[in-house]
């Protein structure tokens, strides 16, 4: 079982960035896919990216592309998340997630990942 840790939140005001990084402990093989997920208060969980930890092109939410990049380092078993351009409705509770990669299965939804981070707050406010 993969154990997930995120760090990186806080606030920012509008229009600014911030790095989210989620380190992997546990992890034997590099067939992972590893999403981001976010959830308001009040609100569901929601998308936010998705990422095969072998290589490939991202999968971003359309209310997050062109601003968020998802990355990963390898050495550190680290998949960070770069956060450039905030609204204040990117305000939430992120978790990075992980699961075994599985053919066909939807990695848009949050019931697709078996692991999950405790959350880092995320607050853009000015």
């Amino acid at each position: 079982q993969v154990q997930l840790v995120e760090s990186g939140g806080g606030l920012a005001q509008p229009g600014g960035s911030l790095r989210l990084s989620c380190v992997a402990s546990g992890r034997t093989s590099a067939n992972y896919v590893l999403g981001w997920f976010r959830q308001a208060p009040g609100k569901e969980r929601e998308f936010v990216v998705a990422l095969n930890w072998s290589g490939g092109s991202a999968l971003y939410a359309d209310s997050v592309k062109g601003r968020f990049t998802i990355s990963v380092d390898n050495d550190k078993n680290t998949v960070s998340l770069q956060m450039n351009s905030l609204k204040p409705e990117d305000t939430a509770v992120y978790y990075c997630a992980a699961v075994g990669l599985s053919y066909g299965a939807n990695y848009q939804e949050s019931a697709a990942y078996d692991a999950w981070g405790q959350g880092t707050q995320v607050t853009v406010s000015s």
